[in-house]
């Protein structure tokens, strides 16, 4: 079996790289990165070596590298987590992600019908369904609740979605599409909740809080994550959607609380800044669907998930300090600087 990971030097992506390795040695994986700067071809280390993994410098949109990478491989599956993801920058510069998101997903799915493919599978983004009322507890998003995005992020990833099930009603291409909650775990950039409260609380710098900090978020551990994309790629339905959520609601100011408690710091770093625009209230999703049809629920619970997490920033300082110091600095004093 050959699988191409597009975005496979990302968090989430260089995740499922490691697991689909581990539990499938026999496999042929290849990982296809632009590099930008939420991509780092170190966190691959640990697999770079192995000779059923190749990587590939290319940028999804790029039509004659994409048809090249597949005429040399002929990959049976591919799922698609590259993707410009981060709202705030999406609020910046919607542009970009319109490229990425939208029209790297119709060159992907090009490919895909020019030279077949067993499975393409579409990573996406709970924010594709808007958000919910704090005072409904109830209400839970399902693969039934209609599309209503609120920022170019996750309008783009929406796009992206509606595109590649036309692709599977018109072209008939096997498609499947999972739509997760917030991860979090080893290697994410810290420009997201979770590990820029991480980084900053070890250098005893402001903890940015948007608005009330009371915004929910479901939390998805990350192997979670892509335990459940390995079965829909291997036993989902062609044509279908699958939400994929944690069972983990939590305010973002009590995780902040909670970084700082278990850092041993003082919550007298969080400073609440203005918050961000067309801010999304709570997401919640319904992951009935992927239990009952493919047996998936999430074995991580967020008290031990965070713990593993802040333990392996604390080891892997290297890693992130080498990316904060770098083009993400200027930009994160761009967004934050002024107001800390």
């Amino acid at each position: 079996m050959v699988i191409t990971v597009t975005g496979g030097a990302g968090f989430i992506g260089s995740n499922f790289i490691f697991h689909m390795m581990k539990k499938y040695p026999d496999y042929r994986i290849i990982c296809l990165d632009k590099l930008t700067y939420a991509g780092n071809l170190s966190t691959l280390d640990a697999v770079k070596d192995n000779k059923n993994f190749r990587f590939v410098k290319a940028d999804i949109c790029d039509r004659e590298a994409v048809y090249k990478l597949f005429e040399e491989e002929k990959p049976d599956i591919l799922v698609n987590f590259a993707a410009e993801s981060h709202v705030d920058r999406s609020i910046e510069n919607p542009d970009v992600f319109l490229q990425t998101n939208i029209m790297g997903t119709a060159v992907l799915a090009d490919a895909c019908r020019k030279y077949g493919i067993k499975r393409y599978h579409q990573v996406s983004t709970d924010e594709v369904y808007g958000d919910l009322p704090l005072d409904r507890p109830d209400l839970l998003f399902t693969e039934k609740t209609p599309i209503h995005a609120s920022s170019p992020y996750s309008s783009s990833k929406a796009a992206a979605d509606l595109l590649v099930l036309a692709y599977n009603r018109t072209y008939q291409l096997p498609v499947t599409v999972s739509r997760c909650s917030n991860n979090y775990g080893p290697y994410q950039f810290p420009e997201k909740l979770i590990p820029l409260m991480i980084a900053n609380a070890l250098n005893d710098k402001p903890l940015p809080v948007y608005g009330e900090g009371i915004n929910v978020r479901d939390w998805l551990y990350v192997e979670d994550h892509c335990t459940a994309v390995d079965l829909v790629i291997h036993k989902g339905r062609v044509g279908e959607v699958y939400n994929i959520g944690g069972h983990n609601e939590m305010r973002n100011i009590d995780i902040v609380k909670l970084i700082c408690k278990e850092l041993g710091k003082s919550e007298s770093l969080i400073k609440y800044v203005e918050d961000r625009k067309g801010h999304d209230m709570r997401y919640a999703i319904d992951p009935t669907k992927i239990h009952d049809e493919l047996g998936w629920l999430p074995e991580t619970k967020f008290e031990d998930g965070i713990k593993k997490t802040i333990g392996w920033y604390l080891e892997n300082k290297t890693w992130w300090e080498t990316i904060i110091s770098g083009e993400y600095r200027s930009y994160y004093n761009k967004m934050y600087g002024s107001k800390c």
